[in-house]
């Protein structure tokens, strides 16, 4: 199969070069990512005030349901085309790109009409107080009718990275991330748009980055190029994606509508503590890009591999991102300790906003090693196509036992502490399960075929 483009190979040659060149511009482009919301969130705490702040910082939770449902679908799709790309099947690729964009355009129309539908319901369903409730709704309804922008752009970058291209996306991300932040400024700043101002930024910057990705894969002369005649849902096509995809979008759909609910939690305390916690969760949301991309990156190298059956080199991977994940996590965990005053700072100037944030960020940053397990061993168990012990261990850990654990610390007297912690301690839940489900799977009991182990250590 022709390389062209800026697809990689990641069934030879060096595992930790792959797994960085991989995952650097895939973390940038992460990066560059959660500088939609949180731009959103730091121009409306500085310019509008902290009730605008919590308004548009506890929308989060509720975005991430559909948003989830989205990305893991592509994640099922990435798998499926990672592996058809390393067993070089040109005519199976093609097939498995042009079904996912179809999918794609589908879910655009459905993820449109259920958003603008669930946003009343959602915000009383989480206890949102007066004094925001009216500002979250204005934002969530503009979000989710241009929700379409997100959406597309992050299938069709799942497809450039299964086929080891995460630079084109990050490109696209750069310069929509940096006219989203010239149009908040403009919108809130200048015009005085508020909530609305923002929300409207961010679609129209998620639109262009949409536009950007379909034309490099439209131009592309490679078999995951993008053809509009051939947009069809192949049957076979759309089982395979949703068999990999549909765990993993049952998996963090629940898991943002479990958030709902610690969300819930958070606004007992009012509207103070809401902002503090949304500048918790921006911050938290940096932080952790390192740690995701990794998890990214192990699952298109394991797919790879998984496809060309290099399992002893697919170990290997993982292990490899596993110890570079740990040590980026512990890292970052100790200039966020330092640092936490800071930070928090950045997004709200005011005292009992910061003085919320801060703590959060102490009591929570410790267990960030925590979250590299499951990311590292999530990714790996989904790129051989083994989607559905994730699902059942994310949810048991971050839905079941979460809200099980929130409701025993209301029984206790609804502590802010205890409630913050539920975040972390479902990370150590999912982190044992996941170790223990990946040491069973079949990634650690196979073995290479004849004659491929030596050029997989290559």
């Amino acid at each position: 199969m022709a390389r062209l483009g800026g697809d990689t190979d990641m069934t030879r040659g060096s595992i930790t070069r792959h797994l960085a060149g991989f995952s650097l511009p895939l973390m940038l482009g992460l990066l560059f990512q959660q500088l939609y919301n949180t731009v959103d969130t730091v121009v409306v705490g500085r310019f509008v005030g902290k009730e605008a702040l919590a308004a548009v910082g506890s929308t989060s939770s509720i975005i991430n349901m559909l948003v989830g449902v989205s990305a893991g679908l592509s994640t099922g799709a990435s798998v499926v085309i990672s592996q058809f790309y390393g067993a070089r099947d040109s005519r199976r690729l093609s097939q498995a790109v042009h079904t996912t964009m179809a999918i794609t355009f589908l879910l655009c129309v459905l993820a449109t009409a259920v958003g603008m539908w669930m946003v009343t319901p959602m915000l009383h369903l989480m206890d949102t107080p007066e004094d925001v409730f009216a500002m979250a709704q204005s934002y969530l309804t503009i979000y989710f009718a241009g929700i379409s922008g997100l959406l597309v752009y992050n299938m069709g970058s799942a497809i450039l990275r299964a086929v080891g291209d995460s630079r084109r996306p990050l490109y696209f991300l750069c310069v929509s991330a940096i006219l989203n932040i010239v149009f908040d400024l403009l919108f809130v700043v200048v015009f005085h748009w508020g909530v609305e101002g923002v929300a409207i930024a961010t679609i129209v910057s998620q639109f262009l980055s949409a536009a950007l990705v379909l034309y490099v894969l439209s131009r592309d002369p490679a078999a995951y190029g993008l053809r509009w005649r051939m947009l069809s849902l192949k049957r076979d096509m759309v089982g395979r994606i949703f068999s990999l995809g549909l765990p993993a979008s049952v998996q963090q759909g629940l898991t943002a509508f479990s958030n709902v609910f610690v969300q819930s939690y958070i606004n007992f305390f009012g509207s103070a503590c809401m902002a503090g916690w949304s500048s918790y969760n921006k911050l938290d949301a940096f932080i952790l890009v390192p740690i995701q991309a990794l998890g990214l990156a192990a699952t298109t190298f394991v797919g790879q591999n998984y496809g060309a059956r290099h399992m002893h080199r697919a170990r290997q991977g993982t292990r490899i991102a596993l110890a570079m994940a740990v040590s980026v996590a512990v890292a970052l965990m100790i200039l966020v300790m330092v640092f936490a005053p800071q930070l928090v700072s950045l997004i709200s100037p005011e005292a009992d906003v910061i003085a919320y944030g801060v703590t959060f960020l102490r009591l929570i940053s410790p267990f960030y090693a925590m979250m590299c397990f499951n990311q590292i061993m999530a990714g790996a168990l989904r790129g051989i196509g083994l989607a559905k012990s994730p699902m059942f261990i994310m949810l048991f850990s971050f839905v079941f036992f979460r809200q099980g654990y929130l409701l025993a610390v209301r029984a206790l007297g609804n502590d802010l502490t205890l409630v913050a912690l539920a975040y972390p301690i479902g990370w150590v839940v999912c982190s044992a399960l996941l170790y223990v489900g990946y040491r069973r799977s079949q990634l650690c009991r196979a073995q290479d075929e004849p004659g491929i182990q030596e050029e997989a250590l290559e």
